[in-house]
């Protein structure tokens, strides 16, 4: 079995990327969130987990061999829990994972149904069954899940801003959970130069 390649990413689809390893080109199916992470590398290497899954009935005499990738081999670990629900194949699964493993792993921690029913082709009966049979299984993947949320509500100074910290050293928790602080306390900050002097004014102590 394949585990991962690093290649040239060429290509990328709604569902699928096409990675060149050398002089082969491979079709990779990639969940939804993946798709959005790539979606800048296109002419870059790129290094994916993957794993391969025969697509068509067993007993049909057509099984079309099918490479799915992901960010990194926890996702992957993920993705295999994910699609041990009954119901949910790969691709099904593919098509579900729109949003951060991390934010569904919580979700699913959670009881969050709510969350599970903004992924797509999953309705309430689903939902209900996917955390049945996974809740308590997936707090590993979960670590992180709040960031995640607040990062994705962040605006593009702030992003900015975030990108400045960690370039500075700044651990990237600390990084958001500061700048939520600093804009709390001046909504009125615009700018990434305005508010990365805020969190090392408030991280040091000092009262803005």
């Amino acid at each position: 079995m394949i585990a991962r390649i690093e290649g040239k990413l060429l290509k990328l689809d709604s569902g699928s990327a096409l990675v060149q390893v050398g002089p082969v080109a491979y079709e990779v199916m990639l969940p939804g969130y993946c798709i959005s992470a790539l979606s800048d590398k296109i002419g870059s290497n790129v290094a994916l987990c993957t794993m391969e899954y025969y697509e068509g009935a067993p007993g049909g005499g057509n099984l079309v061999p099918r490479m799915v990738g992901f960010l990194s081999a926890e996702e992957r670990d993920f993705f295999t829990k994910f699609t041990s629900v009954k119901g949910i194949g790969v691709k099904r699964g593919l098509r579900s994972l729109s949003i951060p493993i991390a934010t569904i792993a919580a979700a699913i921690e959670d009881a969050d149904d709510k969350t599970l029913l903004t992924l797509d082709g999953v309705g309430k009966r689903m939902a209900q069954q996917i955390i049945a049979e996974l809740k308590g299984k997936l707090k590993a993947f979960a670590v992180g899940a709040e960031s995640v949320r607040l990062e994705a509500r962040f605006k593009p100074f702030q992003i900015e801003a975030m990108e400045v910290l960690i370039a500075w050293g700044e651990k990237r928790n600390e990084a958001l959970e500061l700048i939520q602080l600093a804009c709390e306390k001046h909504p009125d900050i615009n700018t990434a130069e305005a508010l990365v002097p805020l969190v090392y004014r408030l991280k040091q102590g000092v009262e803005v």
